[in-house]
């Protein structure tokens, strides 16, 4: 681990960058946060809780508790250590976010298997369990979409659908039973020219409009990786911010930094260190 903790030092200090990195155990849950040195805390800010979300024309449907233990994909009821170690990072993104006033964050990693959508999906669970904001999670991984089969879904139509102008934004929304207050955008399918669809005017009017429709949303999309082909950066100018994912014995030093240096013009709030081998003791 101390190779990857190093390369985020080195990249830090190259980029100016002071966000934190936070370390995940075993498995793909992030546990103890590690502050970046120069980090700000946020401004205090008084919220109201937002109305009650009555869905109307988003699906709703029931994902097998099955589907998501299989997939790591945590119960927002939980108080095990992992759904704690996604609250800390819930609480530092937020901050940082809160401070900035940003609202969508990008969800990163250098390469494949790094624990990318696992960790958004669990990240947007409990940033939804905070319950003063509602949040939208956004599969734009057209490379290789499997936020629908991590949850359960089988969609009807989807982000996809929509980037090409087959179906509106509403048509593609649905959300999951006993996850309060969170939306997901899944993709159908991959495309085989979405670097030029994520640039493209379509997407900018997908993010627009999905960030007025709530002004207490918080709106997460999940990428293709950084270093596989060139989507995330093209569509990294439309969002305010990205978190890093990076797996500890598989995310290389060199992709790493590279990554980093690449997402040179997006904020970034932190990184997240995934299968750590050091796990957290007990409070």
């Amino acid at each position: 681990m101390d190779r990857i903790r190093t390369a985020l030092d080195r990249a830090r200090v190259e980029r100016g960058h002071t966000g934190e990195n936070f370390r995940a155990d075993r498995g793909v849950q992030p546990s103890t946060a590690e502050i970046g040195v120069g980090a700000k805390p946020a401004a205090s800010a008084a919220h109201a809780a937002p109305a009650p979300i009555v869905y109307t024309k988003t699906r709703v449907f029931s994902p097998s508790a099955r589907t998501l233990e299989a997939n790591r994909i945590m119960n927002p009821a939980s108080s095990d250590q992992g759904a704690a170690a996604f609250r800390m990072l819930r609480t530092q993104v937020l901050q940082r976010m809160d401070a900035n006033e940003w609202r969508s964050l990008a969800i990163f990693s250098a390469t494949p298997k790094d624990g990318k959508t696992t960790t958004a999906i669990n990240l947007a669970v409990s940033l939804a369990n905070d319950r003063l904001h509602s949040v939208l999670l956004v599969d734009f991984d057209f490379k290789r979409p499997t936020l629908a089969a991590r949850i359960g879904l089988t969609p009807e139509l989807g982000s996809d659908d929509a980037l090409c102008g087959n179906a509106g934004i509403e048509d593609s929304l649905y959300h999951p039973q006993g996850f309060d207050r969170l939306v997901v955008m899944p993709a159908r399918n991959a495309l085989l020219n979405s670097s030029e669809l994520l640039a493209g005017p379509r997407s900018r009017e997908i993010v627009a409009e999905l960030r007025a429709r709530y002004p207490e949303r918080v709106i997460l999309y999940d990428l293709p990786p950084v270093l596989s082909a060139d989507d995330a950066l093209a569509f990294a100018p439309l969002v305010d911010c990205g978190l890093v994912v990076a797996a500890e014995g598989r995310t290389r030093r060199n992709d790493l930094v590279r990554t980093i240096e690449l997402l040179h013009k997006t904020p970034l709030v932190g990184t997240v260190l995934n299968r750590a081998s050091e796990a957290s003791g007990s409070y």
